[in-house]
């Protein structure tokens, strides 16, 4: 059996099958307990949650048939019926699995249902005035209404614009009292102004963000009328998304999943999220997401982009939206994509696709309701021995009605065989009727249908019906169910359930569904429907004649893949499984919030500092001394990030440390030495450049800490392979230094960027590093070959310190290579447990020469680190083993003598660190160290 290069086959082994119980796979459910893995994976979890719902689902219909006498003994034991539910984190968050109530008592988790709050710009029903104090509701349509209209699983609110101005108090009680009554609490309206609607709907919604989004250009900004500013219209986009945010608030009970929907509120995650951190936020977008160059146009892209981020799970309907969106945020916000999705200083945004479905079984139930079945039985008499073609769309300029007409005309100017043998019948709803754009395609829409008609329609019968209205629901059905082919051209589309309710409805007669490649539903349903470019009017027109002449097998297997994907993946499926995945999401976040080093006590730390006799500060120079730089590569960000400066704000605190005669500061940078002089040399302090490979005292000269015999033979040719690199990267640069070289293409194209990486790195290993002693570091898009990292010991030597150092201060942004310094003085942990698992360390621990790296490191003072190191690589196990035979450990204890809670490790800007606490920029650093200087 051959298997292709894009299959992944798993074949049984009759010698391995013991592994698939043994080793923790998920079986059926109930397998024994103690065979899952004891930190479930995320992958894990998501599918303990899927067989959850299908266990929950299984018994709810097997109790709805049952009388009610028989329905006590479904009550499940979740303790002894499945292990599925015994992931302690997931059941924290799934309140569908809580089993006890307060008293202890056991209830049935059927009835126990998270609450879900759906956030949309419009509820579900409209409201109607009828006097002062009277409303009218009528149920609204729209996508996402029919998509959550058969979405049980969750005890779900509606907070949205009820789509009318209520301006006066006593006409906004009345409204909420009538929702109240007639939706018990379902539905929480919105209120807006007129003038924000203006403004934040009919504006920056419908005139800059739809257009954008379906790739249709901006309109031209007309700074005569304040109606058309771009930066009016975005105020009062954020004005009302803040006013959801309020009413979102006012009802959020802790637990609650809040739901946010569409473009219109894309400010909402920031508003909710500043109010409340904790806060279970997602945001799902029901359009098209275009392009990052489309997206680029946007004026206010940066704060949209940011502020959809505050979501904890962004979805999308299709992975190419949800990959446009994720090269959005790396290309126009600077931050890192990564599969799972945006990550933004250990911040991670989880960015999937969920298609949306239909409430499938609603539809295939009407068709057997006897007011569906007698308009089926007109239609069939009234379209007799003849084909028909269906088309139900908005009104719309992205829906393709006028591509799908002209297409039709193709077709019957190609098949005259055809010309009184089909007919197209062709709903365009109408939408935003006010607006010119609108206006113009309606009559264009019905110029075409005039003139086709007048040319092959006769006095009896004509080829196209054309009804500018919306059907009724059984109406609909029934039209479903008669036709023989279904035409959805989008040029551009979200995902068009139109073409799931005609699949749906169509189990009896087979019909073929012809779909725009651009509609997002194409991605489900293309494997069964015939696809088309709406642009291209020859081929929607030849496949009009395949889908007519369709051979009876071929349109069953189209038709059954088609409809066993839409009646699986339904609207209630579709919900379900995004708030599991948020749900999941949450926990991840929380379980990565507990690696994430606490900000850092800036009392306390000063407290032990005034109180310290000898004390050593090792700074980072670059994003910590420095100012810090725009990482889109605007204004001058890319050259200053070549010429690091000294903050300005930092020059007298960090003089007066340095003057201190109880204070040893070591800058530690990866730039060269002519940096580090330009910006110290007035310091009294000691300089490390090119990461520890030089040293001196500013007082002093340079000293080397390479090893005698190292061989830098190697530069000539990996210079070589970084001048041609960057020669074929625009915006790249490298940099020649003593010991290593740097190519750096951070403000490259992204995407190009780590391609050319990629080639350079594999070039280089095959070639002239092959064989030679170096380290190649790949940091945030830069690879920098080094020699040797930084040395410690000489400061100590050379100083001739007599009393022992009793306070450490490190704060730096290092690559995550160099991040072993924030261990150096850290208590060192059994040899049983892994690195990556460090407590908290006491404070009443004492760092002693026996446990410490940093102590070993420190003992070079008897043996000059430049006169001895015969190795360029400083890690726990060969330092140890460089100095161990020369030193013994009671001599140590002369240099060091730190308790544990006098070291303070800070990373500044990162929060996925080895550092004890964290600092959240180069601002606090200034604060931090301004702080020491005024306890001295």
């Amino acid at each position: 059996m051959s298997i292709s290069s894009q299959e992944i086959c798993i074949l049984p082994n009759k010698n391995n099958l013991a592994l698939l119980q043994t080793n923790g796979m998920p079986g059926n459910l109930f397998n024994n307990c103690s065979n899952l893995p004891a930190t479930p994976t995320r992958l894990e979890r998501l599918l303990r949650e899927r067989e959850l719902r299908k266990y929950s689902k299984c018994l709810n219909d097997c109790e709805a048939e049952l009388p009610s006498s028989t329905q006590d003994c479904f009550s499940p034991d979740l303790e002894t019926s499945t292990c599925w539910f015994n992931d302690e984190e997931l059941l924290e968050t799934v309140s569908a699995s809580r089993s006890l109530n307060d008293d202890g008592e056991r209830l049935d988790f059927r009835t126990s249902k998270q609450r879900l709050l759906v956030v949309a710009n419009r509820l579900p029903v409209s409201a109607v005035r009828h006097g002062e104090d009277s409303w009218q509701l009528e149920m609204s349509v729209g996508g996402l209404v029919t998509a959550l209209l058969g979405v049980k699983e969750f005890d779900t609110r509606w907070i949205g614009w009820a789509g009318v101005n209520v301006p006066d108090e006593i006409g906004q009680k009345a409204l909420a009292k009538a929702l109240d009554e007639k939706l018990m609490q379902r539905c929480i309206p919105v209120f807006l102004d007129e003038e924000v609607v203006h403004q934040y709907y009919n504006g920056y919604c419908n005139n800059i963000l739809w257009p954008l989004f379906h790739y249709i250009g901006l309109p031209q900004e007309d700074r005569l009328a304040t109606t058309r500013s771009f930066q009016s219209q975005f105020d009062a986009y954020k004005k009302a998304n803040q006013l959801f945010a309020d009413v979102v608030n006012e009802h959020y009970e802790e637990g609650d999943v809040v739901w946010c929907h569409d473009y219109h509120l894309m400010f909402l995650p920031k508003c909710l999220k500043e109010r409340n951190s904790k806060m279970k936020v997602g945001w799902f977008l029901h359009t098209p997401f275009p392009s990052s160059e489309i997206h680029r146009m946007l004026p206010s892209r940066l704060e949209l982009l940011r502020s959809v981020l505050a979501a904890d799970l962004v979805g999308f309907h299709t992975y190419d939206y949800a990959r446009h969106f994720v090269s959005a945020c790396t290309r126009i916000l600077g931050l890192e994509g990564t599969p799972e999705g945006v990550e933004d200083q250990g911040k991670l945004t989880r960015i999937a696709a969920f298609p949306v479905g239909i409430d499938s079984e609603r539809f295939i139930k009407a068709l057997e309701l006897p007011e569906v079945q007698d308009h089926m039985k007109v239609l069939k008499q009234r379209f007799a021995g003849r084909k028909v073609m269906l088309g139900v769309d908005r009104l719309d300029m992205i829906k393709g009605i006028p591509q799908k007409i002209l297409a039709f005309e193709k077709f019957l100017e190609e098949n005259p065989n055809w010309r009184n043998k089909v007919v197209l019948l062709q709903i365009a709803v109408p939408t935003r009727t006010d607006v010119p754009e609108y206006q113009k395609l309606t009559s264009q829409v019905h110029e075409i249908v005039g003139r086709i008609n007048g040319r092959f329609g006769s006095l009896t019968a004509v080829p196209i019906h054309h009804l500018d209205r919306s059907l009724d629901f059984h109406e609909l059905c029934a039209l479903y169910a008669v036709t023989d082919v279904a035409l959805v051209t989008s040029l551009r589309d979200g995902m068009n359930l139109v073409s799931y309710e005609y699949v749906a409805c169509q189990e009896s007669k087979k019909g073929v569904l012809i779909l725009s490649e651009f509609a997002g539903a194409a991605q489900s349903l293309g494997a069964g429907a015939i696809l088309v470019n709406p642009w291209n009017v020859t081929e929607v027109a030849s496949s009009i004649g395949y889908a007519l002449n369709m051979p009876a097998d071929e349109r069953e297997k189209r038709h059954h893949h088609n409809f066993k994907h839409v009646i699986s993946h339904t609207a209630q499926e579709w919900a379900s499984t995004f708030v599991s995945e948020l749900n999941v999401t949450i926990v991840e976040a929380q379980l990565r919030t507990r690696q994430i080093p606490p900000p850092l006590p800036i009392e306390v730390a000063v407290d032990r500092y005034s109180c310290s006799n000898n004390c050593l500060l090792i700074l980072g120079f670059n994003a910590t001394l420095t100012e810090p730089v725009d990482t889109l590569g605007r204004k001058d960000s890319q050259i200053n990030e070549w010429q690091p400066k000294l903050r300005p704000d930092l020059r007298e605190p960090l003089r007066k440390l340095c003057d201190d005669p109880k204070t040893t500061v070591l800058v530690l940078s990866g730039s060269a030495r002519n940096v580090l002089d330009d910006n110290f040399s007035d310091y009294n302090l000691w300089l490390a450049a090119e990461n520890g490979m030089f040293l001196r005292v500013t007082t002093g000269d340079w000293m080397t800490t390479m090893p005698e015999n190292l061989s830098m033979e190697w530069v000539d040719s990996v210079k070589n392979v970084f001048e041609y690199f960057t020669d074929r990267t625009p915006r790249s640069q490298f940099e020649v230094r003593e010991t290593s070289l740097i190519w750096n293409y951070k403000y490259s194209d992204v995407e190009f960027g780590r391609l050319q990486a990629r080639d350079l790195l594999q070039h280089l290993w095959t070639g002239p590093i092959s064989n030679a002693s170096l380290d190649v570091v790949q940091g945030r898009r830069s690879v920098e070959s080094a020699a040797i990292d930084r040395i410690l010991g000489e400061i100590v030597h050379n100083k001739g310190m007599k009393e022992p150092i009793d306070y450490v201060l490190c704060i730096g942004h290092f690559l995550t290579k160099d991040e072993d310094i924030y261990t150096f003085f850290e208590p060192e942990l059994p040899s049983e447990v892994p690195a990556s698992v460090r407590p908290q360390v006491p404070t009443q621990v004492r760092t002693s020469i026996v446990g410490s790296r940093a102590a070993l490191l420190m003992k070079q003072n008897s043996t000059s680190a430049v006169e001895q190191n015969k190795s360029y690589a400083i890690d726990g196990d060969t330092l140890h083993s460089m100095v161990t035979d020369r030193i013994s450990l009671q001599e140590g204890s002369s240099v060091l003598d730190l308790q544990a809670n006098d070291y303070f490790s800070c990373s500044v800007a990162r929060k996925r660190s080895n550092s004890r606490y964290r600092l959240q920029s180069s601002d606090e650093v200034v604060t931090l160290l301004r702080e020491l200087a005024d306890h001295r």
